[in-house]
């Protein structure tokens, strides 16, 4: 975990004073709701569908057992018991009164949680890798970089008012489970040829309206040019950026029209005039917030795989759970082990108060009193003794966070749609739970295999649905709700957008029509392990359009 010191601490308290003279200010008419937007969406505050809704960041996915307790608190006091946490490694709270805002960040501060730049056309909350720091395939960890440029970022005045929102994310691992090429900058550690370590900056991703795949301006990028770089690409941006159409707005849209190779000599150009400046990062300031995290003292222990294994054998349910929620770790005797949020009939990625108090006493037991939060809207407790295994899965049993789904057909990625956001046109959660009730059979989840079901309630794509193995995209036609179908999006290392199946389908047709596309799969895969993602790349999508538009 990242230690705050007194600055960290000062920056948050400065915030909220602030803004808790904003809100009376809005509270007491001094302030037009218009005049009230621009301030409150710098604070993470939306005005939703039914109420405010309150978007806390939680930087590279890293929270304490303390921060857990603190959002448990926020979720039981001042909004109706459960959170939701978001494919940007942030959690939400839909139901807090606006003038108990100021109370509530007051309260998330005393644990260095905050809601700085959690929306706004701004640099917001930079992600990572769940796994960052104890993944056995990462260069290093790549949160320190992560915590840089978020201490850059905050209340950076060039970079306040943007044409539009962006978002970083980071990760330094040979499998991408950071999505990094759906950002607007995606950054990855990896060693050159050399043996030297640095970053492949990929420029230019993004989904919403105008989905694009990101692109690689700069190979290889050292790290003491980190800050300068970055600060290169948002100048260009900033100064050429579309602001007189939201819809074009994004890095995207101007890495598009200008090119990827135009577009990466302008930042070069602007790049020249400030690289060797106040921006570099020598290895002592690497060193010095490298040093503010505190990594667990871990015992030294044997590997368990015999003890396991016969754990294993005598329990049924353990093993499932095992085999689908356990990962290595890069230290010997550890695990790291992934929590679901996405039990059958429940909206995806919400944690109710119990939950997350409980979780965050697991963790101080089990996992060095820390837990990470994925895009993937699933928790994880990355440092586990293994033979505290069998303990921990009885205990995450107990609480409803041990469905042996993760990466498979109910292991659902979904936004709030229309059940609390104003911008969306459908409903997601329904489709979802609905989903989840069609493939709550285990054995059958295990047999079809990994597969990623992704639904956003509007174009917006906060459900990331565009990269989803399947994409669902609710549509309004005629103020009835319609949904899309995609097949063959993927988020990691090859990621690539879905291909449309056909005409959008009524919401009282959507689930049976997944149901076909998955056993159509099951029918037209070449063997029983080849992958949802790779038989639609082999076949493509005709032979399931074929299927589904047949059947309605």
């Amino acid at each position: 975990m990242y230690l705050y010191d007194e600055f960290d601490r000062a920056v948050v308290a400065e915030r909220v004073a602030e803004f808790r003279d904003q809100v009376e200010r809005r509270l007491s008419g001094a302030l037009t709701e218009d005049e009230f937007k621009p301030l409150r969406l710098m604070n993470g505050v939306y005005l939703q569908l039914h109420a405010y809704m309150l978007r806390v960041a939680i930087p590279y996915g890293s929270l304490s057992s303390d921060q857990l307790r603190t959002l448990a608190h926020v979720a039981r006091r001042y909004d109706r018991g459960y959170g939701h946490f978001t494919t940007r490694q942030n959690i939400q709270f839909n139901w807090i009164k606006l003038e108990d805002m100021p109370k509530v960040l007051e309260t998330l501060a005393e644990t260095h949680l905050h809601a700085m730049q959690t929306s706004g056309n701004c640099i917001r909350n930079v992600t990572s890798d769940q796994w960052a720091g104890v993944a056995p395939d990462e260069v290093e960890d790549p949160r320190v970089y992560a915590e840089i440029l978020r201490q850059h970022s905050t209340m950076h005045p060039e970079f306040s008012y943007l044409p539009r929102k962006f978002k970083i994310a980071v990760t330094a691992a040979d499998h991408d489970r950071a999505a990094i090429r759906v950002h607007d900058i995606g950054l990855r550690l990896h060693r050159n040829e050399a043996g030297e370590v640095g970053f492949e900056v990929v420029v230019g991703g993004g989904l919403g309206r105008t989905p694009f795949i990101g692109k690689t301006i700069k190979a290889f990028l050292p790290k003491r040019d980190l800050l300068s770089y970055i600060e290169a690409v948002l100048r260009v941006y900033n100064l050429s950026g579309r602001r007189d159409n939201i819809y074009k707005a994004r890095i995207k849209i101007l890495v598009h029209e200008l090119g990827a190779e135009a577009f990466a000599a302008a930042v070069e150009e602007e790049w020249a005039a400030i690289k060797d400046g106040a921006l570099v990062l020598d290895d002592a300031i690497i060193a010095d917030i490298a040093a503010r995290f505190r990594y667990p003292d871990y015992e030294s222990l044997r590997d368990e795989s015999d003890a396991l294994k016969a754990q294993r054998a005598a329990d049924r349910k353990f093993d499932t759970w095992y085999g689908n929620s356990v990962a290595p770790h890069k230290v010997r005797g550890h695990a790291i082990v992934t929590l679901s949020l996405k039990p059958v009939g429940a909206p995806p990625g919400d944690a109710t108060a119990d939950q997350m108090d409980a979780i965050a006493d697991l963790a101080d037991r089990y996992s060095f009193g820390e837990i990470r939060v994925g895009h993937e809207q699933n928790l994880v407790l990355p440092h586990v003794r293994q033979r505290d295994l069998p303990a921990l899965f009885a205990a995450l049993d107990a609480i409803g966070v041990a469905t042996p789904n993760v990466g498979l057909v109910s292991d659902i990625i979904a936004c709030p749609g229309l059940d609390y956001c104003s911008l969306a046109n459908t409903r997601s959660i329904p489709v979802a739970q609905e989903l989840t009730r069609r493939f709550r059979n285990i054995e059958s989840a295990h047999n079809i295999g990994r597969l990623h079901i992704n639904i956003s309630g509007c174009i917006n794509a906060c459900g990331h649905h565009h990269v989803g193995h399947i994409g669902i995209l609710g549509v309004e036609k005629n103020g009835e709700e319609f949904y899309q179908i995609t097949l063959g999006g993927r988020a990691d290392e090859d990621a690539k957008l879905g291909t449309l199946l056909g005409p959008a389908v009524p919401y009282e047709q959507v689930a049976d029509v997944i149901e076909d596309v998955v056993a159509a799969y099951v029918e037209l895969r070449s063997r029983p392990d080849e992958l949802f993602i790779d038989t639609v790349k082999r076949i493509g999508v005709e032979p399931f359009k074929e299927r589904v538009y047949a059947a309605h």
